[in-house]
């Protein structure tokens, strides 16, 4: 009862006392004179919308001689039902196999041809296509990425070809420990909703999609209020307009149905999965709590909470005096291989978590020690590990911008989960608004009492039950 009459204490003071949303881009102003220049002077994103409602936006860089171009989705693999599931992600390798103006080999010459590089990725919210090009070739490179994306053969032979393909990357998807659990863990934390299904989808879909249901899926999604045209490098963004304007004008709005697919909630259930094998010496481990939205007010709290705790592999050298107190247990009593915090959001939920490798005959003490951190943070974390927790977060955030790819990455998502981009500063605005007490009140609401999800492989006989 005490630590209920604590907590609710700290909620009520909070409630008060809290500065995110409008009050932290108040304190923007007030804060301007404090921030580096480099963060003031930050290039500024442009945004237009054509006739069709598509979005086009890009950060040019003055002096830059290579651009990277992309299409930004808003469609995953949570948009897919149990019976597509997984046309997403076949998708992404249609798109490179010909198109009704281009042959496979032209258009893969075409692109070495220009020194380009031209990928694609799949997740469980997004699909993304995106070209990295000298700034003369950026013309070429938005032709090409309407052309796959509009005008993909969809050619039946090659369907079965493909098939192939992913059911190989599928093994060496399985062979991944650390993507195998966190795949298992949303099947759980998520499961009968479309977070929980895979990314790749199940064995008998890739066996059996047909060339009707790709086409389906892209008369569904990919309408133009759900993409974005994103560039960043060499762009000169009226030109980007013009060129998008031109090749992606026949987006249409709405879904060729006419009705636009509703996404499924996600519904987060405390569950665990625990897959044993005895002739394994050690054991791989996800644990998370359900966390929150990108547009939640709880968001830069749990990303500093993530940095507070921290990460730690054996192989680095550091550990028994790290600044983190989770990475300084683990190294001083040799509980773990490796340890890492997880905060993955997505538009109306999240998960917030660690993943660690740890001996086999070690994890109850693991098990100890991770809650025990987990849940420090409702009561004990400190002025200085907030305070630090914030040079590293900003400067993760910076660095995490380091290439014309990462910033186009940036501006894509963002305009997708924010339907605009945040400014730097108002991110460090953001950052510093926040507070010990900010800390402690989200660690309670996410953590304290809350139940969880946990995922486990391997040597797991220590393994302590759900409701330890």
């Amino acid at each position: 009862m005490a630590l209920r009459a604590a907590v609710l204490q700290t909620n009520r003071a909070m409630r008060s006392a809290r500065q995110f949303g409008a009050a932290a881009a108040a304190s923007e102003h007030s804060t301007l004179d404090a921030l580096p220049s480099y963060v003031i002077k930050a290039p500024s994103t442009d945004i237009s919308t054509l006739a069709n409602d598509m979005r086009v936006a890009s950060e040019t860089v003055a002096g830059a001689e290579t651009a990277t171009i992309g299409v930004w989705i808003d469609a995953g693999s949570r948009y897919e039902t149990a019976a597509n599931n997984g046309a997403a992600h076949f998708l992404e390798h249609m798109a490179f196999k010909g198109t009704s103006k281009r042959t496979q080999q032209q258009l893969e010459e075409e692109i070495e041809n220009m020194g380009g590089h031209l990928n694609a990725y799949t997740s469980r919210e997004q699909t993304v296509y995106f070209a990295k090009v000298f700034k003369d070739n950026v013309p070429q490179a938005v032709e090409i990425l309407s052309d796959i994306l509009l005008n993909s053969k969809l050619d039946e032979a090659a369907i079965e070809r493909e098939r192939g393909v992913i059911l190989r990357e599928m093994e060496e998807v399985n062979k991944n420990q650390e993507e195998l659990v966190l795949d298992h863990l949303h099947a759980t934390a998520f499961q009968g909703t479309g977070l929980g299904r895979t990314i790749l989808g199940p064995e008998e879909n890739v066996r059996s999609l047909t060339k009707a249901d790709l086409q389906n899926y892209i008369d569904t999604h990919y309408t133009s209020t759900r993409m974005v045209v994103a560039g960043a490098g060499a762009v000169d963004h009226e030109q980007l307009c013009a060129l998008a304007e031109d090749h992606f004008k026949s987006v249409p709005p709405t879904p060729a149905a006419g009705v636009a697919v509703p996404m499924e909630p996600a519904v987060f259930t405390g569950s665990d999965i625990r897959i044993k094998f005895d002739s394994d010496d050690k054991a791989h481990i996800a644990l998370a709590f359900e966390g929150a939205s990108w547009t939640s007010e709880y968001a830069f709290s749990l990303m500093l909470m993530q940095t507070i705790l921290g990460s730690y592999d054996r192989l680095s050298g550091k550990g028994a005096n790290a600044a983190s107190k989770l990475a300084m247990d683990v190294a001083q009593q040799d509980l773990a291989h490796s340890v890492s915090t997880f905060n993955t959001c997505y538009k109306d939920t999240g998960l917030f978590g660690v993943y660690g490798v740890a001996p086999d005959n070690k994890l109850d003490d693991f098990m100890w020690y991770l809650m025990n951190n987990l849940v420090r943070l409702v009561h004990k974390v400190t002025d200085e590990e907030v305070d630090r927790a914030k040079t590293q977060l900003k400067a993760n955030m910076l660095m995490g911008l380091d290439g014309h790819s990462a910033v186009a990455e940036d501006i894509g998502r963002q305009l997708l989960t924010y339907g605009r981009r945040m400014t730097p500063v108002e991110v460090f605005a953001r950052i510093d608004a926040l507070t010990t007490d900010d800390v402690k009140a989200t660690a309670a609401k996410f953590i304290n009492d809350e139940d969880h999800a946990l995922c486990a492989i391997g040597g797991i006989h220590e393994l302590p039950d759900y409701n330890w």
